[in-house]
This record gives structure tokens, C-alpha cells and sequence, in this order.
């Protein structure tokens, strides 16, 4: 029964985990500042933006900086896909400005800043390949048919890993003059989570009758967005998980059915020695719920092997930081696990309960 259990517990684990990272965790305590504006009619992949953007929404009210932030896409080493990782180029000052949350050394940042290629690394990213400050490395480009050479000139440590490397754009608008001037979006700090909504509607007025309009949303719902191209990922993750809820429920109550039928005569003797139908009735309920909650342990045992696995060797390394088994998970999948406990065992307990004695007896299974 905890072998059973355990595999439809671990599935809803791993729902679980999946909704609670990408639709209730935020991503830092700063990340409820953040604002991402991007093109309303176009990809946000797409150098649209014009650079004099920047100047107008920092004079919205309740802005506090702003940053451009653009995705290069080059390949590093080969097309393999373990190589990929996010490649940002921004303005030094700003970014960091900006992401408050995020941890490097004074003199590394500037470092940064002084040295047109340089480049500063996620620490999990720069422990994945060795990277230490002062190493050169090498992105040819693809969507920008730029070949940069970056020195790693800091280490950064964000709230959750972001396995990116962030360099400065100037240097790639300097060898491709015909993309200055453009960004793919701006990402912006405002000066409370209150005013949020409000400095969202009013960057976006501002383009509206532009030639780029905007697009002004929170840092989470933009990241969002990547899961969105997936499809329903909602209503997967929800079906999924209702039904390794239903197989579970199942195998719990069938096996602890047959289980309190086998074991009648137990019961009956239980009975004729003092022990009340209450009293085996918790007896039963006691011992499902022991089991399942096993197999809610093993379960969570297995998912977290599996995400370790995720994260350090398949594609989705880069959810690594999110995708993650937190106290409370555990103790919402025991909660689970006990709940169905109760629920398989109660019925059939009962009504073993009501078989008069002397039947019981003569029970063979």
C-alpha cells in the first residue's frame, strides 16, 4: 500500500511544488516593485522600443529607476542545449539599481561598470562552468549577428538563481550600429507595491498612441508569460493533480477494505475483549493513516530526488531555483496523505463493527 501510494503522492507532489513556485512564490521581497514593460503588439524578443523611452518613464510618478534590458541569445561552446542560459545586456548602473535584491561585492559591480565587456555571472551558472573573475567568455551571436568576448568582472547572488549572464549593451550597439537605439523592454523599480497598478496604467498611457505601443505588467506576470506558450499549463497542472488525487483515494480505500476483511476475526477478538466499536474504529483510522502518511514520505522523498535531477541535468535546470519542495508542501502533502486516511478507513471500519461478534468469528475472509 506505501509503494502504491507513494507514486500517485509523488506526482501530486511535484503539482504541488509546480504551482506553488511559478503561481504563488514571488521571486524577492523587491520583485513586488518591479515593473516590465514591453511591446504591446510585438514580441518582447523584438528590439522595438526606442532608447528615449527610458527618459519619459522615469518621470512618471512613483518611479524610482529604470532600467533596458535586452535577451542576446548567443550560443556558448555549441547548440547543446545544457549550454543555454539567459545572456541580458543592460546598463550597469541602472540594473543593479533596479535589482536592490541582488548580492556582489562593491568593488566587483564596479568593476563591472568601468569595463565596457564586462560581464557579471549568477553564481550557481558560474559554479556550473568554473567561471571565475577575469575569465573571458566567449557568445557567438544568433538573433544578433554579433560575436561578443565577455570577461567575467563579478558574481552575483540574486534571490532565486536566475542562470544568467548580464554584460553591458553599449558594447553590442558599438559593434551593430543598426540596432542603437532600440531595446527589447525596460524593466522598472516603483516606490511601493501600492502605487504599482497605477504607474502600470500610466507608462502605458503614455505610448499609447505611439508608434511602439506598451505593455506594463508586474515582474511575476511576465515571467508567466514563458509558461504561457505552453499551453494551459493552469489546467494541466490542476487535472493532473486531481487525478493523482482520485488514484490515491482509490488505492487507499480498496487496499484498507480488503485489508479490515481479511482481518475480521481480528476485530471480532478485539471486541470480545473489552475494545468498544469507537475504539476499533480508531484502531483502523490509525493505522491507514500510518500508511499513508509513509507513502506521503516516501513520495516526497522521490520528488525531491527527481527535482535534484531537474535542476542539474535535464533542460529545465533553469526553474531550478523555484522548483522546490518547501516545509509547507510537505506538510500539505502529510495533510493530504492523513485526510485520505481517514477517509478510506472510516467506512469499512464501521461497518466491520456492526457484524455481530459470533459472525465475525466464523469470517474466513
Amino acid at each position: 500500500m506505501i509503494i502504491s501510494i507513494s507514486f500517485s503522492l509523488m506526482l501530486l507532489s511535484l503539482m504541488i511544488t509546480i504551482w506553488r513556485s511559478f503561481y504563488l512564490d514571488t521571486l524577492g521581497t523587491t520583485s513586488a516593485l518591479r515593473l516590465v514593460t514591453r511591446p504591446r503588439g510585438a514580441s518582447f524578443s523584438m528590439l522595438v522600443l526606442p532608447s528615449y523611452y527610458e527618459k519619459k518613464i522615469r518621470a512618471v510618478r512613483g518611479v524610482v529607476d529604470v532600467a533596458r534590458c535586452n535577451l542576446f541569445a548567443g550560443l556558448y561552446r555549441n547548440e547543446r542545449s545544457e549550454n543555454a542560459f539567459a545572456q541580458i545586456g543592460t546598463d550597469p548602473r541602472s540594473f543593479l539599481d533596479v535589482h536592490p535584491d541582488y548580492k556582489i561585492a562593491a568593488y566587483q559591480a564596479a568593476s563591472w561598470e568601468s569595463d565596457p565587456a564586462g560581464a557579471i555571472a549568477d553564481r550557481a551558472l558560474a559554479e556550473k562552468y568554473g567561471w571565475k573573475l577575469g575569465d573571458r567568455l566567449l557568445l557567438r551571436g544568433s538573433t544578433v549577428p554579433v560575436n561578443l568576448e565577455l570577461i567575467i568582472r563579478g558574481i552575483y547572488d540574486a534571490p532565486v538563481p536566475t542562470q544568467s549572464v548580464i554584460f553591458n549593451w553599449d558594447y553590442v550597439e558599438q559593434s551593430d550600429s543598426s540596432i542603437s537605439g532600440l531595446n527589447n523592454l525596460y524593466l522598472v523599480l516603483t516606490d511601493s507595491p501600492e502605487s504599482i497598478n497605477r504607474v502600470a496604467a500610466d507608462v502605458d498611457a503614455l505610448f499609447r498612441n505611439s508608434t511602439e505601443p506598451t505593455r506594463t505588467e508586474t515582474e511575476k506576470a511576465f515571467e508567466l508569460e514563458f509558461l504561457e506558450m505552453l499551453g494551459n499549463v493552469k489546467g494541466l497542472i490542476a487535472t493532473l493533480g486531481m487525478a493523482a488525487l482520485f488514484t490515491t483515494a482509490l488505492v487507499s480505500a480498496n487496499t484498507m477494505a480488503m485489508s479490515i476483511r481479511e482481518r475480521m476475526q481480528e476485530i471480532a477478538v478485539l471486541r470480545t475483549l473489552g475494545f468498544n466499536r469507537k475504539r476499533v474504529v480508531a484502531l483502523c483510522i490509525a493505522e491507514s493513516i500510518a500508511l499513508s502518511s509513509a507513502g506521503a514520505l516516501v513520495a516526497a522523498f522521490s520528488s525531491y530526488c527527481l527535482l535534484f535531477v531537474i535542476a542539474h541535468f535535464s533542460e529545465w535546470r533553469l526553474y531550478s531555483g523555484v522548483l522546490r519542495i518547501t516545509p509547507l508542501s510537505l506538510l500539505l502533502l502529510l495533510a493530504t496523505a492523513a485526510l485520505i486516511g481517514v477517509l478510506s478507513a472510516v467506512i469499512p471500519s464501521y461497518r466491520a463493527t456492526r457484524i455481530p461478534i459470533a459472525k465475525a468469528l466464523r469470517h474466513t475472509g
